[in-house]
């Protein structure tokens, strides 16, 4: 098994894109939510200190870019596992399993109730985010007008558009989305798209001897019981 290396000696430098609730959330001005609880957790197993990047790149799939230079160790950020994003990043085993969530605004379009009655519709994206895989789809066979991209920092902004009825629907990862629409009553997650997606924390192509060692922390995490308790506070 190759040797356990990290860019500085003791510590785990980690990528997360903010906000991206429950898994990257601000609380009374401190860094939280389920990736850091989950990589704080796993490096207590290595015997690490987890350190914070936050990434600010308008295109989420930049953020891997940081792994090639050297600038952090790994990205734990709500990261669902993709053949193209694996050609540019090595992947812990998958810790989470999610679909998409189809948010609308229920007070000035209660007729959504599916992807099937986008027609026409507007739908709302952020760059690099995997539900724009299912848009795309939904707009190649004509069922959404089109898609209005925002940048990953900038949901919140297409949040507001769709309360003020300038898109029709919104879509991002279903967890995200449940959180994001808690304190907007006129929005609503009315469906969730089962695209099966595998989430997993990312590491430098050549870095196998980190990923070798956070497989085996998650591997202890959820025989322990600690990923099941980080589901059910984070995500329940």
């Amino acid at each position: 098994m190759a040797a356990l290396q990290t860019i500085e000696a003791g510590r785990l430098l980690v990528a997360s894109a903010f906000p991206d609730p429950p898994f990257e959330v601000v609380q009374e001005g401190v860094d939280t939510g389920f990736d850091a609880e989950l990589m704080r957790a796993v490096c207590g197993q290595l015997r690490l200190r987890w350190q914070l990047t936050k990434y600010e790149g308008d295109d989420f799939n930049g953020i891997f870019d940081g792994l090639r230079t050297r600038s952090y160790d790994a990205v734990a950020s709500g990261t669902t596992i993709t053949p193209e994003r694996e050609r540019v990043a090595l992947f812990s085993v998958p810790y989470l399993e999610s679909g998409q969530g189809l948010v609308v605004n229920t007070t000035l379009t209660p007729h959504i109730t599916s992807t099937d009655d986008l027609a026409g519709e507007v739908v709302g994206i952020q760059v690099g985010n995997t539900s724009d895989i299912v848009a795309k789809e939904l707009e190649a066979d004509g069922k959404l007008a089109s898609i209005r991209y925002y940048p990953y920092h900038g949901i919140l902004d297409a949040l507001d558009d769709l309360s003020a009825g300038r898109i029709g629907a919104v879509m991002q990862l279903f967890p995200v989305a449940t959180s994001l629409v808690k304190d907007r009553p006129d929005l609503d997650v009315v469906q969730e798209i089962p695209t099966h997606e595998s989430l997993g924390i990312a590491f430098a192509p050549d870095n196998r001897g980190l990923r070798d060692a956070v497989n085996d922390a998650l591997t202890n995490l959820r025989e322990s019981g600690g990923l099941e308790r980080l589901k059910r506070r984070w995500l329940e």
